[in-house]
């Protein structure tokens, strides 16, 4: 029982040392017991600002733990992974001055303008982390619906249209992610624009009158912690354009192959990314379609397509040929020309011109189903005495 009084004891004594003697234990006067209101004011922006940033580490947790490794390389949308975290405000005392009094209200505006920059970075990392999410369930529904066509399926299956058209509601939420960090670059310019004009505020301050010495240290630690601002809120309207132009160009990219992807369940085939994609931007392809005959002979054509049958099952053959031709050049140029079998009778040779011509017709539109730009083709007509039924040759230009 002793050796019980001597520890609980010496527990007391110990606790008594920390929370009485140890300067740094010591409770602040609240605001009803003591202190200056201009430290009041300082000690709630401080506050203020610390619960800014507990919310931004929440947030920015929680967006960690989103990640892209189910998704292949390449396929995710370009986004940032900057974090713009405002530091500290610099802490002093009042000096009670009118330059003092003036450093007080600046200390505050800096404040507010940390606080901003706080909550418009957690709001990028909360977009961000929303258009990766959009865009692992877009690619989860895409590999699933080219998974079932690459086993096999009948054309137009209604539960694989069903998964194209979830597939597509992802890709518009990624849509309005852009949207709406659009919205937010707007927010940073202003407070780009409202973080020059208090830093010009503080260097402004230097020339006026009533001010000690301790007044010009404190706007010098001021005028660091607002040009370090800046500097963070430049970064950040920066990432944030990078940011919207990547999304711009993913979407862009994803929609020509959510429409390759709607040939190819329509068709019931398999086949792959939009030609567009492959395509170089700014080809040197004529933009017409030709309507007289064409020479032919001793061109090598790169798809012959005969139709001997009322069903031709050309689209996927057409297909892997042009892709190998973009993969060669990506500013190749494409030619359809319409090959007639030429008959003794002017009647069935007239006749086989136009069926023919149909049919390449017919050629030409799937080409551009699979993204194929419109000025990258041509089309041309022409009778041959070696053709026994009507044809479509597609030629490199």
């Amino acid at each position: 029982m002793i050796g019980r009084s001597v520890a609980l004891a010496a527990t007391v004594a110990l606790l008594g040392s920390c929370t009485g003697d140890d300067p740094l234990m010591r409770s602040q006067p609240d605001t009803a017991g003591g202190g200056t209101q201009q430290q009041q004011d300082a000690r709630q922006d401080t506050a203020q600002q610390a619960s800014s940033q507990s919310q931004q580490d929440t947030s920015e947790k929680q967006t960690a733990q989103t990640g892209d490794a189910d998704v292949p390389e390449g396929q995710m949308p370009g986004l940032g992974t900057t974090r713009f975290k405002p530091e500290p405000l610099p802490d002093f005392e009042p000096t009670d001055t009118f330059v003092g009094e003036k450093v007080q209200q600046f200390r505050k505006d800096l404040g507010k303008l940390k606080n901003n920059v706080g909550q418009q970075n957690a709001q990028l990392q909360d977009l961000r982390a929303k258009a990766r999410q959009a865009a692992r369930r877009y690619h989860g529904l895409v590999a699933d619906i080219q998974a079932q066509l690459q086993t096999g399926t009948t054309p137009g299956n209604p539960r694989l249209v069903k998964k194209w058209n979830q597939a597509q509601a992802e890709l518009e939420r990624v849509d309005q992610v852009v949207k709406r960090m659009n919205e937010l670059s707007n927010q940073v310019s202003s407070t780009s624009a409202l973080a020059g004009f208090l830093l010009q505020s503080i260097s402004s301050s230097y020339g006026l009158s009533g001010a000690v010495e301790a007044d010009h240290a404190h706007l010098r630690a001021l005028e660091d912690s607002a040009n370090q601002t800046m500097v963070l809120v430049d970064r950040l309207l920066n990432e944030l354009s990078k940011d919207v132009s990547r999304q711009n160009s993913y979407l862009s990219r994803e929609r020509r192959n959510l429409s390759m992807l709607s040939l190819a369940i329509k068709n019931g085939e398999f086949y792959g990314q939009s030609l567009a994609n492959r395509a170089d931007v700014q080809p040197a392809a004529p933009d017409g379609r030709a309507t007289g005959d064409v020479d032919i002979s001793g061109r090598e054509p790169l798809v012959v397509i005969r139709f001997d049958s009322e069903e031709v099952e050309y689209q996927q053959p057409l297909y892997n040929a042009v892709q190998r031709a973009l993969d060669n050049n990506a500013k190749a140029t494409f030619q359809v020309v319409a090959v007639a079998p030429q008959s003794d009778q002017r009647a069935k040779t007239a006749l086989n011109r136009s069926q023919s011509r149909q049919h390449a017709e017919d050629v030409l539109r799937s080409l551009n189903e699979m993204g194929l730009p419109p000025n990258r083709v041509s089309l041309a007509a022409t009778t041959s005495q070696q053709a026994e039924v009507n044809q479509v040759h597609i030629y490199l230009e």
